[in-house]
């Protein structure tokens, strides 16, 4: 499975306020960027902790886009993914509405009642991991689900993770011009952080592209 995470930061590299409050970080050329990354992929992936804060739909915008998938065979919009080891997915949560199909990765620790609750509204469930989701053995089960180009969104707890599990091949970052501040605002990759220097993620610049009023940053994962 090739995974690809995509993200917009502010100048000092943050998600959103430390209220976790969705912030406007880029703008139109961006999002038509974002919307051509979806297009591409089988299926967009946040964790739950996106999903309790934004509400995110992770659907395209274009519907010269979804008529070029039909085209080529593909469902009109990719799969939506959420890592949530506890099933705490709402369920009338937006990224379960609509005709795409949406996962829920969950642990086996999450309750039974949960899980039936997501499957009622409509939620593919896999089950990954004990307490907390494990992301190498999640892609595996999306990837024998017929996954295999998937992107995350975010939030930062659930792309550090992808990160320390050693998953992600390719890294996009939007940099807004704008400064949020805050010690407690979500960054790109929150987690615990690697404890040993040996264990950061080394990136290679690939390419550096201004949009909007910013910069797009892209970059191979070694």
């Amino acid at each position: 499975m090739y995974v690809h995470v995509n993200a917009a930061v502010s100048v000092d590299g943050k998600l959103s306020t430390h209220q976790r409050e969705q912030v406007r970080i880029s703008g139109s050329a961006d999002f038509d960027r974002v919307d051509e990354i979806r297009a591409d992929a089988d299926a967009v992936a946040v964790g739950v902790g996106t999903v309790l804060a934004d509400d995110p739909r992770l659907g395209l915008d274009s519907e010269t886009r979804r008529t070029r998938r039909r085209e080529a065979g593909r469902p009109p919009e990719p799969a939506r993914v959420v890592f949530d080891s506890s099933a705490r997915t709402p369920s009338d949560a937006r990224v379960l509405a609509g005709d795409a199909e949406t996962i829920v990765v969950v642990s086996r620790a999450a309750a039974e009642s949960d899980r039936e609750r997501l499957r009622a509204a409509g939620a593919t469930l896999v089950v990954a991991g004990d307490e907390q989701t494990a992301l190498p053995a999640a892609t595996a089960a999306l990837a024998d689900h017929g996954i295999d180009r998937l992107m995350i969104e975010g939030g930062g707890e659930l792309i550090f993770s992808a990160f320390a599990a050693g998953i992600v091949d390719e890294l996009t970052v939007y940099v807004g011009s704008l400064l949020i501040g805050g010690r407690d605002a979500p960054t790109l990759a929150d987690g615990e952080g690697f404890l040993d220097r040996d264990a950061f993620t080394s990136l290679a610049l690939r390419d550096i592209d201004r949009l909007d009023d910013g910069v797009v940053l892209s970059y191979d994962v070694e």
